[in-house]
């Protein structure tokens, strides 16, 4: 892996700074992980901030994300109509985004009896090498101090996997609804406009839009916006997507 990057020779304990402030290298490449499809969308915003500087992209879909979708749902009753229908749902805001189709990766870690990816050997190795094959200075994920199991064993696995390979990359750790805590490092303030393109991008997820207006009340898209207005806030901004840094290596 690449050395550290100029653009993070920062003093994180006295920020938070605005990505946009900050000078982006030629030749960066990103891996995205995802525990499920949607948590790419999450972070949209940052993510074509970086696509349009010239990044490349890699997104790794860690499940299927099946437990997600209501029964039913477009006909969909068993793990695998929903997995595949959740599948659909990231081609498709994929493609929205401007995502080439090659540079998404379904994963599909085999999971433990609740449901969620194992920390073993076998899925540690899986990614190993998907790491290993794309060689990325940034990884971005939600961060690991969050009430949701798959995002907090989405972090273990790629941390232990980066100090067992003593590997030199930099996490950037989101915020997500369920964060239980998040110190602010990065963030990425954005607008009305950018939050209806974003909005727009994140109602993709078809089968999550309907279940968060059934059990909620309100779509997925407002829910995700609700987060970043928060965030937007403590940061004289209309909107910020937020991230935690940490250096490996």
């Amino acid at each position: 892996m690449t050395g550290a990057l100029s653009m993070f020779d920062l003093p994180y304990d006295h920020g938070p700074h605005d990505l946009r402030t900050l000078p982006l290298p030629d030749g960066l490449t990103i891996a995205v992980l995802a525990p499920h499809p949607d948590d790419f969308d999450a972070i949209g915003l940052t993510l074509r901030h970086f696509h349009r500087h010239g990044a490349t992209i890699h997104l790794a879909v860690l499940t299927t994300g099946a437990s997600g979708v209501e029964d039913g749902y477009q006909g969909a009753s068993t793990d695998e109509e929903k997995g595949a229908l959740r599948e659909k749902e990231q081609q498709a805001s994929c493609a929205f985004f401007g995502l080439p189709p090659e540079r998404i990766t379904f994963l599909k870690l085999p999971p433990d009896e609740g449901g969620n990816p194992r920390l073993d050997d076998a899925n540690h190795a899986r990614i190993r090498d998907y790491l290993a094959a794309r060689k990325p200075q940034l990884v971005f994920m939600p961060h690991g101090n969050d009430s949701n199991v798959t995002h907090q064993r989405t972090y273990a696995l790629f941390r232990a996997v980066a100090q067992a390979e003593q590997w030199t990359m930099w996490a950037l750790l989101n915020q997500d609804a369920k964060t239980l805590r998040i110190r602010t490092d990065l963030y990425l303030p954005f607008d009305d406009a950018d939050a209806a393109w974003k909005a727009e991008l994140l109602r993709l997820h078809r089968s999550q839009h309907q279940r968060n207006l059934n059990t909620r009340g309100k779509g997925f898209d407002e829910r995700v916006l609700d987060i970043n207005r928060k965030a937007g806030a403590a940061l004289d901004a209309s909107f910020a997507e937020i991230f935690e840094v940490e250096r490996f290596g």
